[in-house]
């Protein structure tokens, strides 16, 4: 049992968890597709670039309109753009898994003996013995499509599934956006309400660092790390991120 599928479980979760219908319908579903490493990599992304743009403008002490402008400009192209290759890169790893699915089952048909070679070598590794490795061996070639999924797993080291790419590219696009329009927020507040802000750069940095910390302590709850070393790990790497930012725009404003 994942324990990623029941946090934070009891006892009495786990056994029902394991009771022998529960067990059956979970491995017939098959496994879930887990999207949030998409999220996750959305919403830091768009954290970072979006405030890194934002202190770089403010680095180089340029207008808010110049600000909201580029940081827009950011959300979209950028957001789309990590979208987009999130979604060729997952495609292109169910087009590899395809294609070697055909090559061993062209080899399966040309060279049999060979290929049932290899799965006794690949059980023979994980321990099966003598009549054991035999009978092992005869079970999984006994059927065409385990057979190949054994060598797509053990040979290829590919996985058998993968999450869906529009689903995987639209994660991110959708986390990028709501987490990256997070540093602008003052600003286009600044703009719109009939008061001024004070230091809006400010308040953008104290936002921002809120959300890298929220983004990491979230992402704690299906890792093995606590949420306080989570949070601060991702606030750390986003804040050196905007802080080099800023640095460029202090250094190229002195050299204007």
């Amino acid at each position: 049992m994942d324990q990623h599928q029941i946090p934070n479980s009891n006892q009495s979760d786990l056994e029902a968890a394991h009771e022998p219908p529960a067990i059956r319908a979970r491995l017939e579903s098959g496994p879930d597709s887990n999207y949030l490493k998409d999220a996750i990599y959305g919403a830091i992304d768009g954290a970072v670039t979006t405030f890194a743009v934002i202190s770089g403008v403010a680095g180089a002490g340029l207008q808010e309109s110049i600000i909201i402008i580029l940081g827009i400009a950011n959300l979209i192209g950028d957001g789309f753009s990590m979208a987009a290759s999130n979604y060729l890169g997952t495609r292109a790893e169910e087009q590899l898994r395809l294609k070697l699915r055909h090559l061993e089952e062209e080899h399966i048909d040309r060279i049999p003996d060979g290929e049932r070679e290899e799965v006794l070598q690949i059980m023979k590794k994980q321990g099966f013995k003598g009549k054991d490795l035999e009978r092992a061996v005869d079970v999984i070639t006994s059927d065409r499509d385990r057979w190949v999924e054994i060598m797509l797993r053990e040979e290829h080291g590919v996985a058998l599934s993968n999450p869906d790419p529009r689903k995987a590219a639209l994660t991110t696009f959708l986390a990028f956006l709501i987490i990256g329009f997070l540093p602008l927020l003052p600003f286009v507040a600044d703009v719109i309400l009939p008061w001024s802000l004070p230091r809006p750069y400010l308040l953008s940095t104290v936002i921002t660092s809120i959300a890298f910390f929220t983004v990491g302590a979230i992402k704690s709850r299906f890792v093995s790390q606590s949420w306080l070393t989570s949070g601060l790990e991702t606030l750390a790497v986003g804040g050196a991120a905007a802080g080099l930012a800023y640095l460029c725009g202090v250094i190229v404003e002195s050299l204007l």
